[in-house]
């Protein structure tokens, strides 16, 4: 559980320089040069995930549940990722559904994260997805204070919202009917 951890400090940590210290990251940026700052956050964040992945693999050998949830709730995390994938897709598709959800990412994990806690009960899993719902909280509360950093992305278009949902609905097929139970060991379905 400590590597658990450990991954989601640094993970979760680099992706809030932005939130803490937005001054500090332009600094550093700006003496870094833009593509060795991209390149130190790229490789941190990426370690971070590794040991996110290393240390929730490792913490299934000897699970510690907190709660059980019933076949119900189950249903309900699956009705919630639905626009989740959606989302992701429309924060780079510029439309509607970015200019409604404002933050589309933040509204994307925050759902992801609340349907995972609402689906399992262990305490790695309340860990790892409370861990990113308290950050994803935290970086949207934060944007009511600081300016919001360009996302780059597709230029504005007609048919970007249509994309985004299209693309978002395979995306989600393609995860509930394969590869949750081939990346994760577990199907949604069940």
């Amino acid at each position: 559980m400590i590597t658990l951890l450990l991954g989601l400090v640094v993970f979760l940590g680099i992706h809030s320089v932005s939130i803490l210290a937005p001054q500090w990251r332009d600094r550093t940026a700006a003496r870094l040069g833009v593509q060795a700052w991209r390149g130190l956050y790229s490789v941190l964040s990426l370690a971070g995930l590794l040991l996110i992945v290393h240390g929730f693999a490792h913490s299934r050998a000897a699970p510690v549940v907190l709660y059980t949830p019933g076949l119900t709730w189950h249903r309900i995390a699956a009705v919630l990722m639905l626009p989740v994938f959606p989302l992701l897709f429309a924060t780079y598709l510029p439309g509607r559904i970015q200019r409604a959800a404002r933050h589309p990412m933040l509204v994307a994990i925050k759902l992801w994260a609340v349907a995972h806690l609402l689906a399992n009960g262990l305490a790695a899993d309340v860990l790892l997805f409370g861990g990113f719902l308290a950050w994803a909280v935290f970086d949207r509360l934060s944007l009511k204070r600081r300016p919001v950093r360009p996302v780059p992305g597709a230029p504005p278009g007609k048919w970007n919202d249509l994309l985004a949902i299209v693309l978002g609905l395979g995306a989600y097929a393609l995860t509930v009917l394969w590869a949750h139970q081939r990346l994760f060991g577990v199907s949604p379905l069940t």
